[in-house]
């Protein structure tokens, strides 16, 4: 059983939240009505996904979530919003979260949280393929060499960015889908990152 933590200054949408992933299966370990309980509940439940608002009277979801990977860069938090806005997209990635939800979008909470708890990134689509509008577009100011990358992952990394699949990658640089995921595996290796979306905002974010 995945076991979460809701945090939400709305209390009809914790309640709303609780009850539908509860009837799906959850479980809810503790609830909370703003950011600054969320690294207490964090150190004391280990939940498996961290459900979290962006927007909190005292301390948002943002600053939280960042305290929280700060001492635990393994946790798996998503955040959540009713609004889909650029600059809260791009901090969210930037921060590591597992991902970034809009309230009113129910029924792929479930399916997103069961995600994240696999170690999945769970931005949607929409949201990867805007990815590279996130972003400062200038040429490239670190070497590759530097991280020990050769230019075939460099050549993988930008596709990545550019939102291409694993599928389209290998018949953009005529190579299989296995040669193309041994190389995304050593690509995440050599730069410490955890999946392919960290891989885009590390490029992106270098440009």
């Amino acid at each position: 059983m995945i076991k979460l933590i809701l945090i939400d200054d709305d209390l009809l949408v914790v309640s709303a939240l609780k009850m539908i992933l509860e009837n799906q299966g959850f479980e809810i370990a503790a609830c909370a009505d703003d950011g600054s309980r969320a690294l207490a509940l964090y150190e004391e439940h280990h939940p498996d996904v961290l459900l979290m608002d962006i927007r909190m009277k005292d301390k948002d979801g943002l600053t939280a979530a960042r305290e929280i990977l700060e001492i635990h860069p393994d946790a798996r938090i998503l955040l959540l919003t009713t609004f889909s806005d650029d600059e809260y997209i791009i901090k969210a990635l930037k921060l590591g979260a597992a991902g970034y939800l809009l309230k009113q979008d129910y029924q792929n909470i479930a399916p997103a949280i069961r995600a994240a708890a696999l170690g999945q990134s769970v931005f949607g689509t929409e949201i990867m393929n805007r990815l590279p509008q996130f972003m400062k577009q200038t040429p490239d100011p670190f070497d590759p060499a530097l991280y020990g990358l050769s230019e075939r992952e460099m050549d993988v990394i930008r596709l990545i960015a550019d939102g291409l699949s694993n599928k389209e990658i290998a018949g953009r640089l005529f190579l299989s889908e296995g040669t193309v995921r041994n190389y995304l595996t050593s690509i995440l290796d050599k730069l410490e990152l955890r999946d392919r979306t960290q891989v885009a905002v590390f490029y992106l974010g270098k440009r």
